[in-house]
């Protein structure tokens, strides 16, 4: 995208002459320079109100008035250098700085400024030129802002995810339409666009006379849309399509949640900017964009110019705009691509997240369209059911518990006058006395539970640090893992053993969980390539938007895992001979596995999330349904389709 001006402040035509519009400055002393030092004053506080002027006084603060306010809110800082006199005539030399835009250099210069002695006090011979160095008589002054090229997003291979592309603004063009036809020309384009055509009719009735009023951005590599558009444009009397770049993905979809939106910035982020944005800059909205929107963005660039009054136009002084740099991600465009492809046709909330334990680099962080727009992947909130039994299962291991020893596996176990179950379709040649490992493998609540009093409240959580589920580093996006909180009684300790009580996860989470296990030592996952403590890290709930102001914790310091090569042995059982059989068949690495279904809500019978997750050669992956019949049923087959090669 070409740099393209973002906004047009005031301008000020001036069209005074000469000595004829005299600015008097009033001062209390009879001498010249007490009369520069308040002209200074006067420019510098951005007002003329309260001088006395001579000559065509009128004519003269109008034209005053004009040149200030061309420049916004922005004012000059105006020192009086010196000031000579020559009997009634003398001239003062004033130096101007202006910051016109945050962090960028001044604009200064010196000017001359006539004095003139009159009856009663000395006076100041308007000129722009006086004010701003090289402005004339008759000259228009507008100062303009302007935007370089947003910064790509780039993938893990250095390819472009996010970058300008061919687009069409389809809109009515009011300067060239039928005023009386305004009300039925943009019906007839909300039509052809599929857009709300009574709020695109309002919309364009209440813009401007010359306004372009947008109804739908098009992929110029939308053929299909394209051609339709096109096709009926000629029919719409003041319809046109303008060709523009806009920074996009491949696709509307892609990893949208996650990378976010770019869009004009609103007031209030105007507002807090103290002027690094301006009014019609674009800036993100969401995502990604929003969260290193300062990097991608670059500075603005500012152009001061004059217009005389046969049109020719000259620059004063011009800064020019910076560009945003490029932000490195880790995504790959095969594997996201993959993912969402899987998720296509999932109707609750949805996601799938695979990581690369040997790095932690996040190759794919997919949010499935169910959950309309909200990162699933990498902010939501869930219990995470079975899956978590891999931190139990560490946890016993961690206090001396050997995958051999037998577990009392039965129907139901009360804990304190609180019952837990298996899941409905758990074997029942696999109750009773069994090891361990059978126990992960096939996904025996009750005796996971039966084995708490090994694994402490406090193992828990330290297992739970241990594999980069609790604490929440400062990753360089917005982003949720998961918590687990030191249980206070018995029956929030078994639900906990089973992934259930107070125990919360994103898919994120729990891919990074599986990769740490993997790896034999705590994973920090990584999207955005470089410094991650420059962003924060939040813990928002499912409808909350993370602050993008949140103090980050520190990065976790990685943890040698030790008993990681049992859990490893017992998750290749859930595959081998568990509820994870569905996945035996895949070709490749051995595949690890665990399923996990985990109940929520007051229904009854409980409504369930689905999640699985599994492990194959230096690949991690978490698959996530919001509402399903269970894991092996629900999310195995999705995860399946994506580790398919």
């Amino acid at each position: 995208m070409s740099a393209r001006p973002a906004a047009w402040m005031l301008v000020a035509v001036l069209g005074v002459t000469g000595a004829s519009g005299a600015l008097a400055a009033c001062t209390s002393g009879p001498s010249a320079k007490d009369a520069a030092t308040a002209f200074a004053a006067a420019v510098q506080s951005g007002s003329v109100q309260g001088v006395s002027f001579s000559g065509d006084s009128a004519a003269a603060a109008t034209s005053a008035t004009r040149l200030l306010t061309s420049f916004g809110a922005v004012h000059p800082t105006v020192t009086v250098d010196s000031v000579s006199e020559d009997g009634d005539k003398a001239t003062g030399s004033l130096t101007y700085t202006w910051t016109l835009l945050p962090g960028t250099p001044a604009w200064r210069y010196t000017t001359q400024v006539p004095l003139t002695k009159g009856a009663d006090a000395w006076q100041v011979v308007w000129s722009p030129a006086t004010v701003v160095a090289g402005a004339k008589a008759g000259d228009t002054i507008g100062v303009t802002r302007t935007q370089g090229k947003r910064g790509d997003i780039l993938a893990g291979d250095g390819q472009p995810i996010v970058t300008e592309r061919d687009v069409l603004r389809v809109g009515i063009d009011k300067a060239n339409a039928d005023p009386a036809a305004l009300p039925a020309a943009a019906a007839a384009l909300a039509r052809l666009l599929g857009i709300d055509a009574a709020a695109y009719t309002k919309a364009v009735t209440s813009a401007g006379p010359q306004a372009f009023v947008e109804g739908l951005v098009v992929r110029a590599s939308d053929t299909a849309t394209v051609t339709k558009v096109s096709a009926g444009l000629g029919a719409i009397k003041g319809a046109v399509a303008l060709k523009d770049t806009l920074p996009l993905a491949p696709t509307r979809d892609f990893a949208r949640p996650l990378l976010g939106t770019v869009g004009e910035a609103t007031a209030e982020i105007v507002e807090a900017s103290k002027g690094a944005v301006g009014a019609g800059d674009e800036v993100g909205l969401s995502g990604l964009q929003k969260e290193h929107d300062a990097t991608l963005r670059g500075t603005a660039g500012v152009t001061v110019g004059a217009t005389d009054s046969a049109g020719a136009g000259r620059v004063l002084h011009e800064i020019k705009p910076t560009d945003g740099k490029p932000l490195q991600t880790t995504l790959s465009l095969a594997e996201q691509s993959k993912a969402e492809a899987v998720l296509a046709a999932v109707q609750p909330a949805s996601a799938i997240v695979a990581i690369q334990p040997s790095t932690g680099k996040v190759l794919a962080a997919a949010s499935g369209p169910g959950g309309q727009g909200y990162s699933t992947a990498t902010l939501g909130q869930y219990a995470p059911g079975s899956t978590f039994k891999i931190v139990s299962a560490l946890a016993l291991l961690d206090a001396g518990v050997k995958p051999t020893d037998p577990a009392a596996c039965t129907p139901t176990l009360t804990v304190d006058g609180k019952s837990f179950k298996n899941y409905d379709a758990y074997p029942t040649d696999k109750l009773g006395s069994i090891p361990l490992r059978t126990a992960f493998a096939e996904s025996c609540n009750t005796a996971m539970i039966a084995l708490r009093a090994k694994a402490t409240p406090q193992g828990l959580v330290d297992a739970a640090r241990s594999v980069g589920l609790v604490g929440q580093p400062g990753l360089g996006f917005p982003a949720y893992l998961g918590s687990v909180k030191t249980a206070t009684d018995e029956v929030e300790h078994a639900a906990d053993m089973i992934g259930q009580g107070t125990v919360t996860a994103s898919p994120l989470g729990m891919a990074t969980v599986v990769a740490s296990i993997v790896k034999g030592s705590t994973v920090t996952p990584q999207l955005v390539v470089g410094d991650p403590a420059a962003a924060s890290s939040s813990t928002p709930s499912p409808t909350s938007t993370p602050s993008p102001t949140s103090t980050p914790s520190p990065t976790s310091t990685p943890t040698q895992i030790a008993q990681a090569p049992a859990v490893r042995d017992l998750m290749r059982a859930v595959t081998t001979e568990g509820s994870g059989r569905l996945l035996a068949s895949l070709p490749g690495a051995p595949v690890l596995s665990k399923t996990g279904t985990a109940e929520f809500g007051t229904a009854v019978p409980p409504e369930t999330h689905a999640w699985m997750v599994a492990a194959a050669g230096d690949l991690a992956v978490a698959t996530f349904v919001d509402l399903g019949d269970g894991g092996a049923k629900t999310a195995g087959p999705l995860l399946k389709a994506f580790l398919q090669p």
